[in-house]
Order: structure tokens, then C-alpha cells, then sequence
């Protein structure tokens, strides 16, 4: 493997250039965890990873249960497999909730604040209604817990690391919160060991080739666990040198011929975000352009494998509009060819938001 096959490896590995999986849940059970913080691009994010595409799919698994969008990394949303919810939890929540502890303070919500507020929303939610943020906030204000400045997004946050609360259905444009017990179902234990395996496993497998330090970044584990979770994984995967880096995956996929693609990626896609290192396919001339100073990363064209400029979704009379911005590129190579391609990766884009009523997303 050399350096330029690293793009193309993890665009086939990432479900982005081929498709092995038919289902929505299927595609986000592979990924691991799928950053969702921008609710209406992360469905493109499965949409896309689909033979067809439909946010109408998408959306069902959500509502459904079989996809769970929660704080579990980092800690930011990312959507995750009813099936892989528990275990994960229980590896990422201690650490995430360590590193909370400053700010908690700063927000005058010490432990047994927290504990208040976790009865009321469990005794809230227990009856099995999918309620929106801002109903929830209603209970807890009602039983004197202020959510006064963010307070409540740290409240809301904890109890989705205690498993108490998260994602439900979506009402009309709105996003609702379930009772964790309600909705996914009891599994057996994982073990500490097993899920680090398990988790550095679905990492390698989605996101090779990858490096330790891209596993570090995006699980947001502690180094010292990640090295283990690796370390416990390391006799299912591959490995390989390039120069002085080490790069893990766990098969050799045949891929698919990447010459002439062109891919419309969504805001905060793992194509981009599941890396520390994007050198691979994002140039550092054009960095500044595709990530904000403040880590919001925008929806990007791919053509080649590298990032080659920016899209943007408007909507105009009910109907949804890209805008296409390119970057000064020599991967860029703006033929017929690749305007048709473009078209055609536009026109699946537009339609996919078409199919949501009125085009506006969810909040």
C-alpha cells in the first residue's frame, strides 16, 4: 500500500465508493459511531452509504429504535446501533463524564443536583411518551432544576451517559427523547476487554486504513485504553508501514475504481471527521476553507478521493437547490465528464431532502 490508496481504501471501506449493506441500521452498525451533531446531514451520512437512498428509510430506523442518536464520543451526538448503544456506553460515558466535571461546577450542578434531575426525567419519560427538549425542560423546571444558560444541555447530556434518556421518534419537525430502558432493548454484559476490542475492531474495519492516533481521536478514549483496545484487537487486523507510520484495517476490500467519482460528503461526514491526520484526501492549502476555525466542518465535494471545494443546500420555493463552490486544485479536473458526474451525485442530493416534506430539517 503507498500513500495515494489510502483515500480510495477508505472511501470502499466507509461504504461511500461501493455498498455491501442494505439497510440503514446495517450502515451505521458497520460504521460504529457516526457523528450527528447537523441531524438533517447525518442522514444523508447513512443515506449516502446506501445502493438507494431514502431519508424516508432513514428516518424510520431512527424512529423505530434500531438507530439511537445520543452523546457517546468525544462527546459530541452520533448515531449507533440500538445493538451497540450499552456496550459503548459503558466504555466512553466514565471518561466523557470525568472530563464534564470542571464545567458541571462552573454550572453549580454538583451530584446530587444531577440525581434529582435523573429521577425527574426518568419518572417523566417512564410512562413510554417520546417528549421534545424543550417538554423536558418544562419537568425539570417544575421541580425547581433550573436550566438557566446551559444547564440543560449538560443535564440532558449526563442522563443520556447514564442511560436514562435518548433519542425517540421524531414529532412532526422535532426531535423527541425516549426512556433509554424503553427503548433498547436488555443485553447480555460486554466485558471492559471485549468491548475495547470490539471497539477498536469496528473502528479498523470501517475507517482503514487508520492510525492509533486517528482510533485516539475519534473513540475519544484515554491514550492508555485505546493502545489496549488496539493492543486486544491487534490479532484480527492488518497492518501496514508507510514510512514511519502505522496504518490498521482489517481486510484487503477489492476496490472499486474511484477515477472519475465524484461524491457529495455531508457536514461532519467520517470520511473527514473519523481522522486525526486527513492529509490523505484534504490538502492543507485547502484546510482553512473546509474546517472552520471553531472545528465546524463544512459539506464537501470528492472527486478522485480528495476534497476538491464546498456544496451548500438552499431552498428555493419548496424546492432544494446546491450551490457548488471548487477550491484551485490539480485533483480537480472539471471535464464533461465530471460535470455529469457532479449532476448526478447533485441530483441524488436533492432529492434525498426533496422526500422530507417541505426540505427543512429537523431540530
Amino acid at each position: 500500500m503507498v500513500q495515494e490508496q489510502i483515500s480510495p481504501f477508505r472511501l470502499a471501506n466507509q461504504q461511500v465508493s461501493q455498498h455491501r449493506f442494505t439497510k440503514p441500521k446495517e450502515v451505521v452498525q458497520w460504521m460504529g459511531a457516526m457523528q450527528a451533531q447537523d441531524y438533517g446531514m447525518v442522514r444523508w451520512a447513512v443515506g449516502l452509504r446506501l445502493p438507494e437512498p431514502a431519508i424516508q428509510s432513514v428516518q424510520r430506523a431512527i424512529d423505530k429504535g434500531e438507530i439511537i442518536r445520543t452523546h457517546l464520543l468525544r462527546p459530541t451526538w452520533h448515531l449507533v446501533s440500538a445493538k451497540d448503544v450499552r456496550w459503548i456506553l459503558d466504555l466512553t460515558a466514565p471518561h466523557i463524564q470525568r472530563s464534564l466535571k470542571s464545567r458541571l461546577k462552573e454550572l453549580e450542578l454538583s451530584p446530587a443536583v444531577l440525581s434529582n434531575a435523573m429521577k425527574v426525567l426518568e419518572a417523566t419519560l417512564a410512562s413510554g411518551d417520546h417528549l421534545t427538549r424543550d417538554e423536558l425542560i418544562s419537568a425539570l423546571e417544575k421541580n425547581k432544576i433550573s436550566g438557566r444558560d446551559q444547564r440543560a444541555a449538560h443535564i440532558l447530556m449526563w442522563a443520556e451517559l447514564e442511560k436514562i434518556i435518548c433519542s425517540g421518534a421524531l414529532r412532526g419537525k422535532k426531535n423527541t427523547y425516549a426512556h433509554f430502558d424503553t427503548r433498547v432493548k436488555p443485553q447480555k454484559a460486554t466485558g471492559r476487554d471485549e468491548g475495547l476490542q470490539k471497539l477498536a475492531r469496528r473502528y479498523f474495519a470501517s475507517h482503514g486504513p487508520a492510525t492509533l492516533s486517528d482510533f485516539i481521536n475519534w473513540s475519544g478514549l484515554p491514550a492508555l485504553d485505546a493502545r489496549k483496545s488496539l493492543a486486544l484487537a491487534e490479532k484480527h487486523i492488518l497492518s501496514e508501514r508507510i514510512g514511519s507510520t502505522v496504518y490498521w484495517f482489517t481486510e484487503r476490500v477489492e476496490q472499486r475504481s474511484i477515477k472519475d467519482s465524484v461524491f457529495l460528503l455531508p457536514a461532519f461526514d467520517e470520511f473527514i471527521i473519523g481522522y486525526k491526520d486527513r492529509s490523505a484526501c484534504l490538502s492543507s492549502l485547502h484546510k482553512p476553507s473546509a474546517i472552520s476555525v471553531n472545528g465546524i466542518l463544512w459539506p464537501l465535494i470528492v472527486s478522485n478521493g480528495q476534497v476538491v471545494g464546498l456544496w451548500k443546500k438552499t431552498l428555493v420555493k419548496k424546492q432544494v437547490r446546491l450551490q457548488h463552490e471548487f477550491f484551485p486544485s490539480r485533483h480537480l479536473v472539471q471535464s464533461k465528464k465530471f460535470e455529469s458526474l457532479l449532476r448526478d451525485a447533485s441530483d441524488k442530493v436533492s432529492m434525498f431532502f426533496s422526500a422530507d416534506a417541505d426540505g427543512r430539517d429537523a431540530k
